[in-house]
């Protein structure tokens, strides 16, 4: 079955285009010489099906700056635009109340340093009083032995090495009492200098801050936002795939990714090459999709947040195809020209989106029809050619 359109509309675009041909009276000279023109057979070929799939520009890093505290914000330093560096202070904190906290938890350890070190004091004294008392129970226990000492003495005697010992004891376990409220007034010294480090938020890593959600006098609190810092270097682009077409995705495919013209290399508006680096399950498994994130070459300088149109390739089938010189644009309609019996005849096809050097022909078209490629400029409807064989398209992929 033909290819050809069968629609008015172009049937009479044709006949219009072949109109323009000149309308002077025939002259009695030489017919014109052949145009040397080079063709190509239009083939099936098989073709991988393309898949489009839209998302938004995005860095390869991205954070959110907010507070740990409920703290009033004092200075915001950084507005959006602004590059910082790992470690810049972005903002400070009313710190007042924290600082106070981090002075009585400082004083509370140094009074428990005291206290270790009064204990310790104490289990020195109580071990020399307990050598005294071993001593002394040792004299009296041999005048005892000789009937030099009462029963009396020896007793007390005892008690005094029993109760050293004992003092020895408690002192001990006043030592571990006080290294362990030491450590905790350490810890909570610790902890509280660590909160008061919270009053300047700094930069996460070297980038630009691409958003300024506050100001000075706004009450901050954990999980509010208040600024957006972006990584510098390559950009990504993040789109959403279902679950029906991801199996013919995988990391390091190639892929074309259309960006808005304000983010391409010069301004213009052409496909990128990119390269899948990452394809996981959406968070919700309901969502039945994935997310595929796309690494871009360095020369994109989008702005995080465009919007991005990427490209995959999907199952094979059948499909005419020529190549993409071989087709010329006016506007809307596009026109190849068919070499029939030696002469050249122009003909109006739809087409495809490009596939590698190679245009899918929709309608207007047959299978096995010489095209020619890369028309010369002054090749008419129904101008006289002499057709050779041209080269594969360069590019070209299965």
């Amino acid at each position: 079955m033909t290819r050809s359109l069968t629609f008015a509309a172009m049937s009479l675009a044709a006949a219009a285009l072949a109109a323009c041909r000149s309308h002077e009276p025939p002259r009695a000279t030489e017919a014109p010489a052949p145009i040397a023109v080079t063709v190509v057979r239009a083939a099936d070929t098989d073709i991988a099906d393309r898949m489009e799939a839209g998302g938004v520009v995005a860095a390869q890093e991205s954070a959110v700056v907010s507070s740990r505290i409920v703290a009033t914000i004092v200075d915001v330093r950084v507005r959006a635009g602004d590059r910082v560096r790992a470690g810049d202070v972005l903002a400070t904190l009313d710190a007042r109340d924290v600082t106070a906290h981090a002075r009585q938890a400082g004083a509370a350890a140094t009074a428990a340093e005291k206290a270790a070190v009064q204990a310790r004091a104490g289990q020195t004294a109580a071990e020399a009083e307990l050598r005294l008392a071993t001593a002394w129970h040792k004299r009296i226990t041999g005048l005892y032995e000789k009937n030099s000492a009462t029963a009396q003495e020896r007793d007390e005697a005892e008690a005094r090495l029993a109760g050293a010992a004992a003092r020895v004891a408690g002192t001990q376990a006043g030592i571990e009492r006080a290294e362990a409220d030491l450590v905790s007034a350490r810890a909570a010294a610790g902890a509280a200098t660590t909160t008061q480090s919270f009053t300047m938020l700094r930069a996460p890593f070297d980038g630009l801050v691409t958003e300024r959600l506050t100001d000075p006098g706004n009450l901050a609190a954990p999980g509010m936002p208040l600024l957006r810092v972006e990584s510098g270097g390559p950009l990504q682009a993040i789109v959403r795939v279902d679950e029906a077409r991801a199996s013919y995705i995988h990391p390091r495919d190639r892929v074309e990714v259309l960006i808005d013209a304000a983010g391409q290399p010069g301004g213009d508006r052409h496909l990128i090459e990119g390269v899948v680096s990452e394809v996981a399950r959406a968070v919700s498994a309901d969502q039945r999709a994935f997310t595929v994130k796309i690494a871009l070459p360095r020369a994109v300088t989008a702005r995080s947040g465009t919007f991005a149109r990427a490209y995959f390739r999907g199952a094979p089938r059948r499909s005419l195809v020529i190549p993409v010189d071989a087709v010329k644009r006016q506007g809307q309609v596009a026109t190849v020209f068919v070499v029939q019996d030696g002469v050249a005849r122009l003909r109006l096809v739809q087409t495809g989106p490009p596939i590698g050097g190679r245009v899918e022909v929709l309608a207007g078209l047959d299978s096995g029809e010489s095209v020619v490629t890369a028309p010369p400029p002054n090749l008419a409807d129904g101008a006289r050619v002499t057709a050779g064989a041209a080269p594969p398209p360069a590019g070209a992929r299965p």
